[in-house]
């Protein structure tokens, strides 16, 4: 009876977020204010490290590409989000769910890698501060974000051609705001164990290999910290390290929560409450929380707006 259902589909239906028509406006305010501002602080970002020549350390090279995947990823959903919410036209077609999806996918794994060469970073900055512009040499740099884009796109590159195997769906109603892997593969007639093992085995082994260079790095730098004598610059340290801690653990928490576990019908909407952090709200606050507090951000803030205000 299932097979009987199936069809090849040209587009898909996104069912969003709400089926209260209440509820349209409302989502679509917020979601809105939050994509402008994460629009205008990773734009503001990106030319504020260009810019300022104070700016140009290893630090902020990686922190001017995860402001820019952020806004790729951001770019990539919200605003075909915000469409459907506010003309109730969901449908999309299929080429185009397929880009959604692989443009995503290359954002999400790139920004994973990233986090943790950041992580890196701060680990060579804290416990080896006299060799830091030796080993995060600008060429290093330049390698380590080229990788990571490469690991991105081979990964949804991979994920995109074994979907595309996918021949026929039982439903065209995907039960999300955006084309994500794991309620399209929900939907498909074909045998897709290969897409879901690649899914599970990709997603793990980056969690894991990049958890572990994250930890690792934190743990260096806490008994760095812990060295320090004064009271004053252990609890600069701390607030700091806390501040990015926080961040990863809530980004790669949402993406085991998603992808590491088994799916059923019960917790798509819980899926979709979980995919806005990583996908609406940690683009937004990502900006704040590495980069505006910092004293060298600030201080480059007042340098260039500072002047052009008074005048």
């Amino acid at each position: 009876m299932e097979k009987e259902n199936c069809t090849t589909v040209t587009e898909f239906i996104l069912l969003g977020f709400s089926d209260h028509p209440e509820m349209q406006l409302f989502l679509f305010l917020v979601f809105l204010v939050m994509y402008g501002i994460t629009v205008v602080w990773n734009l503001g970002m990106i030319v504020l490290i260009k810019i300022s020549s104070q700016l140009h350390t290893p630090m902020y090279f990686f922190l001017s590409h995860l402001s820019f995947v952020d806004l790729c990823y951001s770019t990539t959903i919200v605003p075909k989000m915000l469409t459907n919410i506010l003309t109730q036209d969901h449908a999309i077609s299929y080429p185009g769910c397929l880009i959604q999806f692989y443009l995503f996918c290359t954002c999400v794994v790139t920004e994973v890698i990233l986090l943790a060469l950041m992580a890196y970073d701060r680990f060579v900055a804290i416990c080896y501060p006299l060799l830091y512009m030796v080993i995060m040499s600008p060429n290093l740099c330049i390698q380590l974000v080229a990788g990571s884009y490469l690991c991105g796109m081979v990964c949804s590159t991979i994920h995109t051609c074994l979907a595309l195997k996918v021949s026929s769906f039982h439903s065209k109603n995907v039960n999300h705001f955006f084309c994500d892997l794991p309620p399209l593969l929900s939907l498909s007639c074909s045998e897709v164990r290969l897409n879901k093992l690649f899914l599970l085995t990709v997603t793990g082994f980056n969690e894991i290999s990049t958890t572990l260079i994250i930890l690792i790095s934190y743990g260096f730098i806490l008994i760095t910290i812990l060295r320090i004598r004064s009271a004053e610059g252990r609890r600069r340290a701390f607030s700091t390290c806390a501040s990015h801690f926080t961040a990863i653990t809530v980004f790669h928490g949402t993406i085991l929560f998603i992808y590491c576990r088994p799916h059923t019908g019960k917790t798509v909407d819980t899926d979709k409450v979980a995919t806005v952090f990583y996908t609406v709200v940690i683009p937004m606050l990502n900006p704040l929380i590495y980069s505006l507090r910092n004293k060298e951000v600030k201080h480059a803030l007042r340098k260039w707006i500072g002047p052009k205000i008074l005048s």
